[in-house]
């Protein structure tokens, strides 16, 4: 039997057990909790904004509060304590390598053999009267409820989609709504999600912008600062105009944009973006480099924004993993065959310019 580490910075003192001091939290979070959320969201120290697997008490828990279940991802622990004011429950984190409750069901980390292992590692019988435990409903992929009874006596009970709707499912007799079983893709919902999709391909850009910079220059015979301020800054405004279609807009207008694919909704705002880029073109399309540059991005842009929409997949309500699977098959090597193509052109029209 092993208790989480004592000296995690969001504990707040002990509850006393058969099995040892249980470390307590509260449900009101801190500003460095808080903060931890923004590191997180913006891709800063993610894989180890965990916490320690085990048993935790949130309040003053007796032998009758519910015990629930979430993920050793930070942020999953946080929300659910946080959805829990003034309220007295067990909390049993299960080790899913810092992977939130959905993917690490999907992943085989948040499964039934983990959960059966943390609730006997813990002794949880010697410490609540009854023999239930709360998952998320996002858990279901992952968690075989007939299976666990088997393995330690213990009935799994689905509790609602989010946690804020944990206190009046409790107060209901641990029973759902409709409304509670409904998983909900806000635009707000898709919005939080777009910095940590951002943050990865942003490292790439800063290495990329200043190459461009220097193949514009060297493509030509004339100074580097006419061509940087023609040439190679529109390069770089339509790249980030694509990344902004992609990864931005494309989660935005998810439900709006046509095509069921993601790869498919990422194009054509690729496509209206190059279609911008035309529209608020520099120069003029008079020279044989000027309508190559400019016809490279019908498929430098979608390109980039397929992709960035494509790798979205993991983060919507709308994808399955065979689904995902599927459409990868034929949209990468598309991706890959338009940003090889844009390239050439692009190249070209710097080396004729």
């Amino acid at each position: 039997m092993s208790l989480p580490n004592l000296e995690q910075s969001f504990v707040n003192g002990t509850v006393p057990t058969e099995i040892g001091q249980v470390p307590r939290v509260l449900s009101n979070l801190t500003g460095a909790d808080h903060w931890g959320s923004i590191k997180a969201r913006l891709g800063v120290g993610r894989m180890h904004f965990t916490v320690d697997p085990g048993l935790y008490a949130l309040g003053a828990p007796s032998p009758e509060s519910p015990v629930l279940v979430t993920a050793n991802y930070k942020m999953s622990f946080d929300r659910l304590r946080e959805a829990l004011p003034e309220r007295d429950a067990w909390i049993l984190v299960l080790d899913t390598k810092g992977i939130n409750v959905w993917c690490a069901a999907g992943k085989g980390t948040f499964d039934t053999e983990e959960l059966a292992y943390r609730i006997k590692s813990c002794e949880l019988e010697k410490i609540v009267s009854h023999r239930k435990v709360i998952l998320p409903q996002l858990a279901g992929p992952g968690i075989a409820a007939y299976k666990l009874k088997d393995q330690c006596e213990f009935k799994a009970v689905y509790g609602p989609i989010r946690a804020e709707d944990i206190p009046a499912f409790l107060d209901a007799g641990n029973k759902a709504t409709r409304e509670m079983r409904k998983k909900t893709f806000t635009t707000y919902e898709r919005a939080v999600l777009i910095p940590l999709e951002l943050v990865h391909i942003m490292k790439w850009i800063l290495i990329l912008c200043p190459l461009l910079f220097i193949i514009s220059w060297l493509g030509s015979g004339r100074g580097f600062w006419d061509d940087s301020l023609t040439v190679g800054l529109l390069t770089v405004s339509g790249i980030l105009a694509a990344v902004a279609a992609g990864g931005v807009i494309t989660p935005l207008l998810l439900p709006w944009l046509p095509g069921r694919a993601l790869t498919v909704k990422g194009f054509i705002m690729g496509l209206i973006t190059a279609v911008i880029l035309l529209f608020f073109r520099i120069g003029d399309l008079e020279s044989w480099s000027g309508i190559l540059y400019y016809f490279s991005w019908f498929f430098i842009a979608p390109a980039i924004a397929g992709y960035l929409a494509m790798n979205f997949t993991g983060s919507t309500t709308y994808t399955s993993l065979s689904g995902v699977k599927k459409e990868m098959k034929w949209a990468v090597p598309a991706e890959i065959g338009a940003g090889c193509a844009g390239l050439v052109l692009w190249l070209t029209s710097c080396v004729i310019s």
